[in-house]
């Protein structure tokens, strides 16, 4: 097996809306690319109108490239997804936008969100991933496939009804939530007052605990979907 920050890797992060990628996993995503691994963001959706007017899709898509400079990310792509549409696509069409993006950047590491998540884009883009992050031979270049939790979304799930978030791999932030914190803040339009869980406060404090629970600083906490041990001797 591979240590998570040995060099180089090609790292995946699925994002179903903007700033998912930062409240998800920024800290760790600003950690791989300080460590000099190339790091792509995907986000998949696009507001629509008259639910989103041109204005509000211009103004998050130009604070997602902000958020995502801030953290080093190498290649942000826009798939351009319908948000809140994805269960009126084909099931074949949704599936193919992300086995597209896997085959045209062929990732080592792969972060998708989690199933339990409260908004169904979340849990119909955990599906498509799973048919384009199959174990086959012609994806055998994928070696770990990490669920992140998302504030807001994870956390709401019904108790011992839907998925539970329950963690088996951390990732030490100490050194890179002043960068996640950093990024939430370019996302101007999504960013709340606390008590909000998408304040920069509990984004903060999750990090915090995350970290007290294994003797770190700040942390953040994952689902491990399934790792590749390659060339165990």
């Amino acid at each position: 097996m591979t240590d998570i920050f040995a060099s180089p890797q090609r790292v995946l992060m699925i994002a179903p809306h903007p700033d998912d990628e930062v409240l998800g996993a920024g800290g760790t995503l600003h950690r791989l690319a300080t460590a000099g691994h190339h790091v792509t963001v995907a986000i998949a959706t696009v507001g629509w109108p008259p639910l989103f007017d041109q204005t509000q899709v211009d103004q998050v898509r130009a604070e997602a490239k902000q958020a995502n400079d801030a953290l080093g990310v190498s290649d942000l792509r826009f798939l351009d997804l319908p948000v809140t549409k994805l269960n009126l696509m084909p099931e074949h069409e949704l599936n193919a936008a992300f086995d597209n993006l896997v085959t045209d950047v062929k990732p080592n590491f792969v972060f998708i969100p989690h199933p339990g998540d409260r908004h169904e884009d979340h849990r119909q883009i955990f599906d498509a991933c799973q048919v384009a992050l199959r174990p086959v031979a012609s994806r055998d270049f994928v070696h770990r496939i990490l669920c992140y939790e998302t504030v807001s979304e994870t956390h709401w799930a019904a108790p011992s009804i839907e998925p539970v978030f329950d963690p088996t791999l951390y990732v030490d932030i100490t050194d890179h939530l002043d960068a996640k914190l950093e990024a939430m803040s370019k996302y101007a339009s999504q960013v709340r007052q606390s008590p909000d869980a998408r304040s920069l406060e509990a984004i903060r404090s999750l990090a915090v605990w995350r970290g007290s629970v294994v003797g770190m600083h700040a942390a953040e906490a994952f689902v491990t979907l399934r790792e590749r041990w390659t060339n165990v001797k």
